[in-house]
């Protein structure tokens, strides 16, 4: 059950800091500018946790291992971070913004699965599509 739920833990309390960290960058900092020590940071601690949980592991064999989506996954965070970042400096609050964002975000993921990876697409699922419209309608009220 640990092994279970760890994860989910570790993902919200982090998203948690995460959502502090992009509201309580300073307004005259370039994002861009910031993101790259951000990038760095993250860089360095990929590197020392791989070598810390991976004794012996060879960084460049898995290298080889690599497909496209490293890559693309790398373009699409900046993204997710500029995001952030530009909404919280636009004015929206941090109570707001990443559940407007996770409900539009619910939907969009219901038809991704449904379309590339088959999976089913019930009333339950279009039912919660709806609800998280309507969320969305209450909440922005």
């Amino acid at each position: 059950m640990i092994a279970y739920l760890w994860p989910l833990a570790l993902t919200v309390f982090c998203n948690a800091v995460y959502h502090v960290c992009a509201k309580s960058m300073p307004k005259n900092v370039d994002p861009l500018a910031s993101l790259t020590v951000t990038y760095l940071v993250s860089a360095l601690s990929c590197f020392a946790l791989y070598f810390l949980l991976n004794r012996g592991g060879g960084l460049l064999r898995e290298y080889h291992k690599l497909n496209w989506t490293s890559f693309a996954f790398g373009f699409v965070l900046v993204g997710l971070e500029v995001g952030f970042i530009y909404a919280y400096k636009a004015g929206w609050q941090v109570s707001t913004a990443s559940t407007v964002q996770s409900a539009f975000l619910a939907v969009a993921l219901i038809f991704v699965g449904y379309l590339f990876y088959h999976e089913a697409l019930t009333w339950h699922k279009l039912l919660g599509v709806a609800i998280c419209l309507l969320g969305l309608v209450i909440i922005n009220k």
